[in-house]
């Protein structure tokens, strides 16, 4: 059961109720649960509703609370004390009635802890309700507080009737009614989703499923469904089609033209009223056109909407004559329309029949990268929000503009002792980071544009700095020479990225009364924006007054201070920092715990904050060449170090998790084998010693004494994890920011828990102490790795007696950097032939390399890698995603420059020049100048002689796709240190195998650039493909924390855990669960939650509740859509699951065409020569068979044949499968010989994998025989005929057409669901088996299962 959804988190004093309409939206076909009912939570200008964290729930989630701490204890001990509050909060919810003007009484379902507030939500979402904004909620007369709880309301109780009375209107009511019917007009139309505002996102699965799925399947009657499917797809989307067209992206639904309510709504040019209209009550003037062209001016005053008698061009604010006073103004233009009484009703039906997640808001903005062409109509909401600068809401809060910092530090001082307090903590905190990423973005948008005055106006333009509602923006650009030594504007521009994963990491280790500054860094038309909460006082006094810690200068001058180092120490250890000291300019050391850049500020408000934080994580020393310092052979080998743009090149966190858990085996190992080599000695009375001392002797260099070790280990019984252990790692980097090695590391919990009863006697302290050295603990008792991020920082000095430290932590370093290069990217590479990863596009291969820790700067490295690996072919869809990437990224950065010197009247012409040079055949791309429209021919004369600089730049224009295809090689050579040997698009397409419409999608989500959605002719040598007005719109690309729900998390990962263990109803219980507070903490809407749902569905369906499988892979479906965008790879895999259950749900044909929109967007996205292909073809093949269509099954069936073989290798168990279901679909044709044929190439691969006894394979035997038998008898029978003519007597033949069952079961094997029917004494086998595993792994927590459990393939939450 989902919890309603919590849209709009409390204490966030910004609530714009014509808002929380829109967003609150979930009406109660949402969840079907008996909550008929929306939640926006919201403070209208007051925290009051801070205190309401509820999980709201019905009393059915009473018993699931218990049963849960059972079933959760095990898999997650810590968590207990949290499980009983979850019970405490879920009151059970009673019924009221609500009696508004004009309707009948309705009944309500509310729960106890709900605000009025809720109840106003949902009367404004109501149908028969929606028009009212301003009203009360009265209980025998009393009126009822909006922001008390229900509970605390004396009287209220199950069946008290509620009456909605009509209050007198103020400004701001009167705004906010004007605002909410002009939202209610625009319910459907998608322009704002287009125009990525206000967190719309579009969303097209309703178009394919024709509206909600619940309704379609009771719609139709079952029998009848086979005749009337058309299964034929579109030519573009059959294998072998060479065509991508892109207008299918962005199908048009039908709703989306709405009928037109109004031809115009806006603010009179009479306001404001004079003064003695506003003491007849006058509030604002509004001019309407009617539908039927009739205009009026209408008067908000405090009794209503009323007709006055002004025009255009006359003032007289008397009332008509009728005036139509009401109290609404929906009544009123009822009244006078009729269109518009007719349209406004059908629009609202439309409304409220859209499932709610089309329409609630996403937590941060998706853009969409093309759009059609919108019709620009007039909009009195926008056209006033454009000139009255709003930040946010300001007119609805109290105190104006938001004091974003204080906002941000005082969510995160919330109380967060149990379960209430830390979900009501996540959701201010992930509330405010949402709400704070917008203002930064908008801000961010407005300075790039010229819309905000500089601090410092007079300095040079890169130079300057602005404060906009109360955000700090300054420019990527090396002001000062700061980063001089650094690598200037490459380092400028490098380091708000890596100040942001500082932010990040220290964000989530979340200790208590140390603060870092809400950050958000925004590209926009090729600047780099980065946006910063300020710190109280930092304006007022000089940098070098308020650092009381680290260092302005680069390590010059340095301070030190307790306090920060006692905060600083708790972050040390799940950080890895070391504490370090270093000489100040006086020669004094100087202790710190962090690097020397990280500054410590104490604010007017007495909080430490610490800034800067471009180097929390070590220097890579692949890329950072020191004199006199070698780094190991095999990195040497691949030509490290190399030289790179700027010297702030970081490892990143997850490397740091993975290096120090693969360490943490290593020692382990080190430790077990020397023990058991004392104990051996021991037994045979030998003396020790010579054990032990093969470590110390080789720890210089522990790559190697690892190597040794392993090496003695195979032998020993320790060997269950050697090869593993470094991808075990790296799998259990899942969610990077809880670190995974911090329960290993602590000495007291884990060392003596291998060795606990040895360690007192000095020999097992000794075994301890060489497995420590060698590999490069901190500590000599205890594994404990930590990193000291100032090495090799320039301009940092050491003090002499640290020196051996420094020397262990350059060589620390140097290890870490050569496990990058020797475990983790080989690791990456075997996942990828092993097809436990998958990436698709760009983004995904990206999240594939972090998820190791290895850089974007690399990918030059890991293609080289791919090119030599023997398996290359079995490699190529990932070896050309890579190039595909690597090419984007390198046009990227020419882009970035390119669009420095453009202005802002040439921007669309310059951008689609600059696509013509990259993807246009035409070989000689002209720029369009834009034509002078605006100067007159007298002031052409005197333009001549302007002042250069002065804005009239086009040295874009002299851009020609050699050049810019030549920089692009230069490019890919000197940042990722690889060579692409090509002059022209069409050389790159040739050589790499790639599409232009790949290419073209990468490039515009990199930079934000929005095209017109039509065809594009890439290939004509006679004219550009693309032209100025193709380009719609350039959107900033934005990044920023990702606040995270931990409750939840921890709930979803012990659902996982228990999934994994066959334990299907307790996991499917703590997921739920996990789902409820998910939705507490976010809202309704996040990628996260979008994971949940996933996996909710595919437990409901193995568990055979195929409808309620149904209902939540449509949310998944339609979140995914909407928050991480249509075409994005998750959503193309939620398109898949969703297919699968609608065919078990009897929807033939809606089944079919999610699958060609699966395979559409594949193709789009990545092309048909991808592993994935083959899974969506099979599935398509077997739903066409099913359905009769047989030749068309078989063009699918052969093309996932062709795929696999290639990608899975000709002896796989795949391809037999694969074989197999091309020799059903032959049999069904009654063409027995093809399907002998296939299938004795997939017996044959049976008995050479599985073993003659194996069942697979006495399966495959039984069905050739049966071939056999069928193509003698259709031998005999065409021999008869042959003999006899036409009277020979004829056997019936019997043709069978394919059970649905039949089907439904092959499918399910594809897609990696197989139900096993096991006896108990399976079971416990299974379950002794399984806790086994788990013992064995306890440090890399139930990751590695995933590779053998069907049911949790895909189902990992995504890291940002």
């Amino acid at each position: 059961m989902v919890s309603k959804t919590d849209d709009i988190p409390a204490s966030v004093p910004d609530c714009n109720p014509a808002d929380l309409q829109r967003d609150g939206a979930g009406d109660g076909t949402q969840e079907g649960s008996g909550t008929s009912k929306s939640r926006a939570e919201d403070s209208c200008g007051c925290g009051h509703s801070a205190d309401t964290a509820m999980l709201n729930g019905d009393g059915a989630h009473t018993e699931e609370g218990e049963s849960k701490q059972d079933g959760n204890s095990e898999a997650d001990g810590g968590e207990d004390s949290n499980e009983q509050e979850v019970i405490v909060i879920q009151d059970t919810g009673f019924t009221v009635k609500i009696q508004a003007p004009g309707t009948e009484p309705f009944d309500l379902q509310v729960s106890p802890q709900e605000m009025v507030q809720e109840i106003h939500q949902v009367l404004m979402d109501r149908e028969d309700t929606c028009h009212r904004t301003c009203f009360s909620l009265q209980l025998d007369g009393n009126v009822l507080d909006n922001f008390a709880e229900l509970k605390s309301i004396e009287g209220l109780q199950e069946g008290s009737l509620l009456k909605v009375v009509e209050e007198p209107y103020t400004v701001r009511e009167a705004r906010i009614h004007v605002r909410h019917i002009r939202d209610l007009l625009k319910s459907l139309d998608p322009s704002d989703a287009y125009n990525g505002v206000d967190c719309n996102s579009l969303s097209f699965l309703s178009i394919f499923t024709d509206g909600d799925l619940g309704d379609s399947g009771k719609r139709k009657k079952k029998g009848t469904e086979l005749e009337q499917i058309d299964c034929t797809p579109p030519e573009h989307i059959l294998p072998g089609s060479k065509e991508r067209p892109l207008v299918p992206l962005q199908p048009q639904n039908k709703d989306w033209k709405p009928t037109q309510c109004l031809k115009v709504l806006t603010m009179s040019g009479w306001n404001p009223p004079p003064g003695n209209r506003k003491m007849h009550g006058d509030l604002m003037y509004l001019y309407i056109v009617t539908a039927e062209e009739r205009h009026v001016s209408v008067t908000a005053s405090t009794r209503g909407f009323y007709l006055n008698q002004s025009t255009t061009y006359t003032f007289n604010p008397k009332p008509a004559n009728p005036s139509f006073l009401s109290h609404s103004l929906v009544e009123l233009l009822s009244q006078i329309s009729p269109a518009f009484k007719k349209n406004f009703t059908s629009l609202q039906k439309k409304r409220v029949q859209r499932h709610p997640f089309e329409r609630i808001a996403t937590p941060f903005q998706v853009y969409s990268w093309t759009a059609p062409q919108v019709d620009h109509a007039m909009d009195c909401v926008r056209a006033e929000d454009a000139y009255t600068s709003r930040l946010g809401y300001e007119e609805h809060i109290p105190g104006q503009t938001r004091d974003w910092n204080e906002e941000l530090q005082t969510t995160r001082e919330l109380p967060r002792k149990n379960l209430p307090e830390r979900l009501l903590r996540e959701r201010a905190i992930f509330k405010v980071h949402s709400d704070f990423a917008a203002a930064a973005t908008r801000g961010a948008m407005a300075v790039i544009d010229g819309n905000v005055m500089a601090i410092n106006p007079g300095e040079e333009t890169r130079m300057q700095m602005f404060i906009w509602n109360n955000i700090f923006f300054s420019l990527g650009f090396d002001v000062r020479d700061h980063y001089r030594e650094l690598g200037g504007d490459a380092a400028a521009h490098a380091a708000p990225t890596n100040d942001l994963n500082g932010v990040r990491a220290y964000g989530a280790v979340d200790v208590e009364g140390l603060y870092t500054l809400g950050t958000v860094v925004v590209d926009y038309r090729g600047y780099r924006v980065t946006a910063q909460s300020i710190i109280p006082g930092i304006l007022e006094r000089e940098q070098e007054q308020s650092v009381i810690y680290g260092s302005i200068d680069f390590g010059k001058t340095v301070v030190s201070h307790c306090k920060y180092l006692e905060l600083l120490d708790k972050t040390s250890r799940p950080l890895k920092v070391q504490q370090h000291k270093v000489l100040n300019e006086k020669d004094e050391s100087v202790e710190l715990c962090s690097s020397v850049e990280c500054k410590g500020i104490i604010g007017n408000d007495g909080r430490h904050y610490i800034l800067d934080l471009l180097r929390t994580f070590p220097p890579d020393l692949n890329f950072l060449p020191v004199d006199g310092e070698e780094l190991s052979a095999e990195s040497q080998r691949q030509g490290f170090p190399r030289q790179h743009r700027h010297r702030l090149a970081c490892l990143r966190q997850e490397l740091i998790e993975a290096f120090v858990e693969h360490r943490y085996l290593l020692f382990m190992k080190m430790a077990a084998l020397q023990l058991m080599q004392q104990k051996a000695n021991k037994d045979s009375n030998k003396t020790d010693m010579p054990a032990i001392t093969e470590a110390p002797e080789a720890a210089a260099d522990p790559a190697q004494t690892a190597a040794a070790e392993a090496s003695t280990v195979s032998t020993g019984p320790a060997d269950s994890g050697t090869a593993a252990a470094p991808q075990e790692a790296t799998e259990g980097e899942e969610k990077p920011s809880q670190p995974t090695t911090n329960g290993p590391v602590d000495p007291a919990g884990s060392q003596n828990g291998e060795c606990k009863s040895p360690l007192e006697d000095p020999k097992s302290r000794e075994v301890v102490l060489n497995a420590c050295k060698a590999v490069g603990s901190i500590s000599n008792t205890s594994f404990d790795i930590r990193f000291n991020p100032d090495i090799f920082s320039p301009g940092v000095r050491f003090p002499e007696d640290t020196l051996e430290d420094v020397q262990k932590q350059k060589q620390l370093l140097k290890d870490a950097a050569a496990f990058l290069v020797t475990c983790q990217i080989p690791s990456l590479v075997k996942d990828c032939l092993d097809h436990s990863t998958l990436p698709m596009d760009g983004a995904t291969l990206t999240e594939a390399l972090h998820q190791r820790g290895i850089n974007v700067r690399y990918l030059g490295t890991v293609l080289e890698f791919v090119n030599k690996t023997q398996a290359k072919a079995q490699l190529e869809h990932f070896y050309r995603i890579g190039i595909i990437e690597l090419i984007t990224r390198c046009a990227k950065h020419i882009f970035r420059t390119y669009l420095q010197g453009v202005e802002l009247s040439a921007l669309s012409a310059a951008v689609s020049h600059f696509l013509n040079c990259f993807l246009s055949s035409f070989p000689d791309a002209v720029a369009h100048l834009p034509p002078d429209e605006l100067v007159s021919r007298r002031k052409s004369r005197k333009r001549r002689n302007r002042v250069p600089g002065s804005g009239d730049n086009t040295a874009w224009a002299s851009l020609t796709p050699s050049e810019l295809w030549k920089n692009i090689a230069a490019e890919a050579q000197s940042y990722y240190h690889f060579k692409i040997q090509c002059e022209s698009v069409d050389q790159v397409v040739e050589k790499y195998g790639l599409q232009k419409t790949t290419l073209l999608r990468e490039i515009s989500v990199k930079t934000g650039i929005q095209i017109l959605l039509k065809e594009y002719n890439f290939d004509s040598r006679h004219k550009p493909a693309f032209t100025e007005e193709d380009i719609l719109n350039i959107f900033p690309v934005v990044k920023h924390v990702n606040p995270k729900a931990s409750d939840a998390f921890h709930f979803f990962q012990s659902g996982q855990a228990k999934v994994q263990q066959g334990f299907l109803k307790e996991g499917c219980e703590l997921i739920n669960e996990a789902l409820n507070l998910f939705n507490n903490v976010y809202g309704a809407m996040h990628v996260e939650i979008c994971a949940c749902l996933r996996l909710l569905a595919r437990l409901n369906y193995i568990m055979g509740d195929h409808a309620e499988a149904l209902s939540n892979q449509q949310k998944a479906v339609l979140m995914s859509e909407r928050v991480l965008g249509i075409e994005h790879p998750n959503t193309i895999q939620e398109y898949m699951h969703l297919a699968l259950y609608c065919f078990a749900n009897g929807q033939l044909s809606t089944a079919l065409k999610l699958l060609y929109r699966a395979r559409y967007l594949m193709l789009l996205v990545c092309g048909e020569d991808h592993p994935e292909m083959a899974l969506i073809d099979s599935n398509i093949g077997l739903v066409l068979h099913g359905v009769m269509e047989y030749d068309l099954s078989l063009r699918f069936l052969e093309n996932a044949l062709t795929i696999n073989t290639k990608y899975h290798g000709a002896r796989s168990l795949k391809v037999a499968l694969s074989h197999h279901l091309v020799a059903r679909v032959y049999e069904s044709k009654a063409e027995f010989r093809s399907a002998l044929q296939h299938e004795k190439e997939g017996y044959t691969i049976y008995k050479n994998q599985m073993g003659e006894a194996h069942e697979k394979t006495k399966e495959s035997s039984e069905y050739l025989k049966y071939l056999t038998q069928q193509a003698v008898a259709l031998q005999r029978t065409m021999n008869e005929i042959y003999k006899n003519g036409s009277n020979a007597s004829i056997m019936p033949l019997k043709f069978t057409a394919p059970s649905m069952a039949s089907i439904l079961e092959q499918l399910n094997v594809i897609n990696g669901i197989i139900f096993i029917p096991l006896s108990q004494k399976d079971l416990e086998n299974l379950k002794a088996e399984v806790q086994r595993r788990q013992q064995l792994q306890e440090a890399g927590r139930s990751e590695e299962l995933a590779d053998d459990s069907p049911l949790e393939l895909e189902d990992k939450i995504p890291v940002d």
